[in-house]
């Protein structure tokens, strides 16, 4: 089977874990070479000159210290809710996740255990598990470098969620033989990601890439396929859930929610510019929980009007606010605290592309989440 070739959305969590990619080649002298020393006087006691060693770095990656206004801030957040970004592999976070420069590579490898240190940052997105399957060990491996309470966002491979392979540039290649076989999904994601992961998976998120026009213009044949998909993967236990990602609008139906309905797999909003806006796919989320609401899962991936390669450039390092959007923060604060008082819990993934930096839209959407929690309770 020929896996789908993507062209990355963006830097991929773990995506260099061979032993040394990335890292510094060397290492600064542990002592200086000494001075000349020129011929002493007669009966002068010879000079001596002594370097101290340079300073080593730990071996690990140092979390930022969290100021005491986010300290605060952490302790109002209701616990259901779990914020996190798109992968955490990234050099421009010093000062706002990690406490030193390190690189892509080191960050990717040994930087999750300083993530999951900061009390704000409940979850995290895998996103390189879309590109290709990851093994248990791989998944256990991430799990054993967060705390009991966070939650991790799972991307399924897109061998089972991409209707077409892809070219080098993501051109279409051919149908992909692979498209929503269940037994794919469950040997190679379901099963590995629940035995790594276990009591620390939150959403198993399945993204469809935009689909073909043969399936845009028949969205019932898809939506059937896809009941039958997800109807035959395994039930999962504890906060675990499967959740639906779309990149075409005009799949977003009643029809489509009541297949989802009835798998009992959630809707994922997706901020992205290929969806409607928030409010609308909040209505969505209306009728899938007319009768009982269950987790609401979002990720926020890309901000209106911009493709991934804009924002990219636009905002790269990815150390500061570029293009604020308070009305979805607002939005996404109104929608989690809703679901936060139907006993629910709540897992917000944001992409840097979303706003200029992740971490840092996921401290302004706490705020909001607080605010929004406190008006609920009458505050």
């Amino acid at each position: 089977m020929v896996a789908p070739l993507h062209v990355r959305e963006g830097a991929l969590s773990g995506a260099a874990d061979a032993p040394g990619a990335g890292e510094d080649a060397g290492q600064v002298d542990l002592f200086g070479a000494p001075p000349p020393i020129g011929a002493p006087p007669v009966g002068a006691p010879p000079k001596s000159v002594t370097a101290k060693p340079a300073p080593r770095k730990p071996r690990g990656v140092l979390p930022a210290p969290a100021t005491p206004e986010l300290d605060a801030l952490a302790a109002k957040l209701p616990a259901a809710v779990h914020l996190g970004t798109s992968t955490w592999s990234f050099p421009g976070w010093r000062d706002i996740v990690y406490g030193d420069d390190y690189s892509s590579a080191k960050l990717s490898r040994d930087g999750l255990a300083a993530y999951g240190a900061h009390p704000l940052l409940r979850s995290v997105s895998i996103d390189r598990s879309f590109y290709a399957p990851l093994s248990i060990a791989e998944y256990a491996r991430y799990a054993q470098q967060v705390p009991d309470h966070f939650r991790f966002i799972v991307k399924a491979p897109a061998s089972v969620t991409d209707a077409v392979l892809r070219g080098e540039r993501g051109a279409p290649a051919g149908e992909n033989p692979a498209f929503l076989n269940a037994q794919i999904a469950i040997d190679e994601f379901v099963r590995p990601c629940i035995g790594g992961l276990g009591a620390k998976a939150g959403a198993l998120v399945f993204q469809f890439s935009p689909l073909p026009d043969a399936m845009i213009v028949e969205p019932a044949l898809f939506i059937d396929r896809l009941a039958t998909f997800l109807n035959a993967l395994p039930p999962l236990e504890g906060d675990a859930c499967y959740a639906v990602e779309l990149r075409d609008a005009t799949m977003l139906t009643p029809r489509f929610i009541r297949a989802l309905r009835d798998a009992k797999v959630r809707y994922c909003v997706g901020i992205h510019a290929r969806m409607p806006e928030t409010w609308r796919q909040a209505k969505a989320l209306a009728l899938l929980d007319e009768n009982a609401a269950g987790p609401l899962v979002v990720r926020w991936s890309l901000h209106s009007g911009f493709r991934y390669e804009q924002a990219k450039a636009k905002y790269e390092p990815f150390d500061k606010l570029v293009d604020e959007d308070p009305d979805t923060r607002r939005a996404l604060a109104e929608l989690a605290a809703r679901y936060v008082f139907a006993g629910q819990p709540v897992v917000i993934a944001v992409n840097n592309k979303a706003e200029g930096s992740a971490p840092l839209t996921c401290f302004e959407l706490a705020r909001e989440i607080a605010l929004a929690c406190a008006q609920e309770r009458g505050e």
